[in-house]
């Protein structure tokens, strides 16, 4: 798929948000609390939410179309631990040969349906050698190695400022209640720092190298062109990954896409019950 261009009327952003709500709007006037991103290998979460409304990502104008495996592609409104939620059952990449902008139009249009937190999930390499396979880490903070970001171009001062703060773009209060909700339900969890990357393909030794000695835990393909719209937006961010590869340059095998999705699923029913314990704390 051929990249755009930078988008050169602002106020366009604005009427696709509207005509995306609009038509929810006609089907729902379900108002959620929370959004949720369940990311590569971890949909089963969407299984236990009571839905009210859901819709195939075809039918909602302007999403995008989700061409990965595992990324199912519906958004679902419901409940789940008591809150109403928002879905995303599968997200968007720059890979995929999508703007920015399109990758997180889908975080706009969540915040304006309602939701001002974010709980965002992704599969991701491992960095720091003490995470084991399968293993839950949160994110405390992240770095943007993708070169881009998706906030240039024209802005929306009705969205969000010009230059937004980014001194706290992962929730330190959502981080302290997940890990309460965390040692409640049993589950054990780490907290880390994640580099996000453009992919598709995975990482050189002497990337991993460099990512280690910046101060990196974790490395994957999304999430970071995410938080920055819900930072922009002024809403609160809990980041979670699921560990599904050791990133180790010194003894660096290949690595099998396969291999990294059924890690994840894997590691989803205890994903399941750690989101869920967390947002009912939210």
């Amino acid at each position: 798929m051929p990249m755009k261009p930078i988008r050169k009327n602002k106020n366009s952003l604005i009427e696709h948000i509207e005509k995306c709500l609009a038509h929810i709007r006609k089907e729902t006037s379900f108002k959620p609390e929370i959004a949720l991103i369940l990311g590569t290998g971890l949909g089963d979460l969407a299984k236990r939410i009571k839905a009210e409304k859901v819709f195939n990502y075809e039918e909602l104008p302007f999403f995008p179309r989700t061409t990965v495996q595992s990324h199912s592609g519906k958004l679902i409104l419901g409940e789940l631990g008591g809150k109403k939620v928002a879905a995303m059952e599968g997200r968007f990449h720059f890979y995929e040969g999508y703007s920015l902008e399109e990758v997180t139009f889908p975080v706009r249009v969540l915040r304006q349906l309602g939701a001002k937190i974010l709980v965002v999930s992704n599969a991701a390499g491992g960095l720091n050698l003490g995470y084991k396979k399968g293993e839950i880490v949160t994110i405390a903070d992240h770095i943007n190695f993708m070169g881009v970001n998706p906030l240039v171009g024209p802005n929306e001062e009705k969205l969000g400022p010009r230059f937004p703060d980014m001194c706290e773009p992962y929730s330190k209060r959502l981080l302290e209640l997940a890990v309460l909700a965390a040692k409640e339900a049993k589950v054990l969890i780490n907290r880390g720092v994640y580099i996000g990357v453009t992919g598709p393909c995975l990482e050189t030794r002497a990337e991993y190298r460099m990512m280690r000695q910046w101060g990196a835990d974790l490395v994957g393909m999304s999430t970071v062109p995410e938080v920055i719209v819900a930072a922009h937006m002024g809403m609160e961010v809990l980041g979670v990954s699921v560990v599904t590869d050791t990133c180790d340059p010194d003894h660096l095998e290949p690595c099998d896409i396969r291999e990294i999705i059924k890690t994840a699923n894997e590691a989803g029913p205890k994903l399941d019950k750690f989101i869920t314990a967390a947002i009912q704390k939210f």
